[in-house]
């Protein structure tokens, strides 16, 4: 089985991606927003973990690099799943609210566009299919918070660039696969459930209760791995029925 970049991989839906990858037989390569590296991964210690900072306009572009010197030159899926999750409030300053929003577009959507360019010229000049599946929201379609423009932009423009990427490049065999969940049990989810009232923010959700890491990462799995190539162009939701497309 090939190798998979799975980017924002140190806790939450990354994390669970990264295992359940590594329990099919996948050769995956993490990647976390900070932090000491572990690029020779040693037995028992976990695949190798990239740090990239992608506030930083240069790190998707050195996070490749070294995931394909870690690949042996040959990457076979992409699972774009970094993101960045912060409030940014109207009424701050002109140039605190355009600093916010260039940030959070920048981690949850230039990021994912500039890994799935090398990841499409990779397999085009080598000519082998491969695989992107990017974790994008429910925000995507139904928005978010007042506080939350940004991040309801980048996943918008995620689930755009996707579908994009699969209408033009299934010919070559590369196949594009998105995913929108909504509340999600981890910790960035919990800030704004905690800042949003809690558990009355349940009362929205028919299911009763918001996903597991776990959940989210079968998902993920099932598309970098199984799913047929006429599903590509797919999105996947996964919240609850708190939104019914």
């Amino acid at each position: 089985m090939g190798h998979i970049l799975v980017t924002g991989s140190s806790r939450g839906i990354g994390k669970a991606a990264l295992d359940a990858l590594a329990a099919r037989g996948a050769k995956v390569i993490g990647h976390s927003s900070g932090g000491a590296s572990r690029p020779q991964a040693e037995s028992g210690d976990g695949p190798p973990i990239i740090p990239a900072d992608f506030g930083d306009p240069l790190a998707a572009q050195s996070l490749w690099q070294q995931t394909l010197e870690l690949a042996d030159g040959k990457i076979d899926a992409v699972v774009n799943n970094a993101g960045r999750f912060e409030a940014n409030r109207l009424d701050r300053s002109d140039i605190e609210w355009l600093d916010a929003w260039e940030d959070t577009l920048r981690v949850n959507l230039t990021s994912a566009a500039q890994l799935s360019r090398f990841a499409v010229l990779h397999w085009q000049e080598r000519g082998f299919a491969g695989r992107l599946v990017h974790v994008a929201s429910r925000a995507a379609y139904r928005g978010d918070s007042p506080a939350h423009w940004h991040y309801a932009a980048a996943k918008s423009g995620m689930v755009a660039m996707h579908k994009t990427i699969a209408r033009a490049y299934a010919k070559d065999g590369i196949l594009s696969f998105a995913i929108t969940p909504g509340f999600t049990d981890t910790s960035m989810a919990g800030d704004y459930l905690a800042s949003r009232g809690g558990p009355g923010l349940l009362a929205d959700i028919p299911l009763g209760r918001v996903a597991t890491p776990d959940e989210i990462a079968a998902i993920i799995a099932f598309c970098a791995l199984d799913a047929p190539p006429s599903m590509t162009g797919t999105v996947i939701d996964a919240n609850g029925a708190s939104f019914v497309r």
